[in-house]
């Protein structure tokens, strides 16, 4: 690795700069899911790409929401989540769901209530049912932790990508 300013900067302990962060982080490719919920009955749901498994036992998966997210004060309050992992072909929705001041369940947005009220997307990869297991703050985001109550697997596909600042679909090599 070469040593470039941002590397000289971190070594003081408070680390890179912002911009310097992300275009790093720009060349990793994440999946993306949509987190939904129903709290006091009205469903909310953002989009995230900083999904992640953290245990098999027991079940729990992990996402980040930004502190100045505004779907975050009425996210917390949920008992129950889902994450629905997003298809290569729902671009649209990872899109609806990262917007600000929209109704992201109107039309075109398919959805429908599962079992336990909780917001579930149509046409996703799969639906993870969750707990609200544990919620931190870290750094300028949240941590939040779910164990998994449920897990439903849709048809089998291309996941849908978050790579460079856009969403895109996965080409398997041959």
């Amino acid at each position: 690795m070469s040593d470039t300013v941002a590397e000289r900067e971190a070594v003081g302990g408070e680390g890179i700069g912002g911009e310097d962060f992300r275009r790093a982080l720009a060349v990793h490719a994440a999946g993306v899911v949509v987190v939904t919920a129903r709290p006091e009955g009205v469903p909310v749901g953002l989009t995230a790409t900083s999904f992640s498994s953290v245990s098999l036992k027991p079940p729990l998966v992990s996402f980040y929401v930004d502190q100045g997210s505004t779907t975050w004060p009425s996210l917390r309050k949920a008992e129950l989540f889902a994450v629905n992992v997003l298809a290569g072909d729902q671009a649209e929705v990872a899109a609806r769901f990262a917007r600000k001041g929209v109704d992201r369940f109107a039309p075109p947005t398919r959805w429908s209530p599962g079992e336990r009220g909780v917001p579930l997307l149509d046409g996703v990869s799969a639906h993870l049912v969750c707990t609200m297991h544990t919620q931190m703050e870290v750094g300028d985001h949240h941590l939040v932790v779910g164990l998994v109550n449920e897990a439903r697997i849709g048809p089998a596909g291309r996941p849908l990508l978050y790579h460079g600042g856009r969403f895109g679909r996965f080409i398997p090599y041959p």
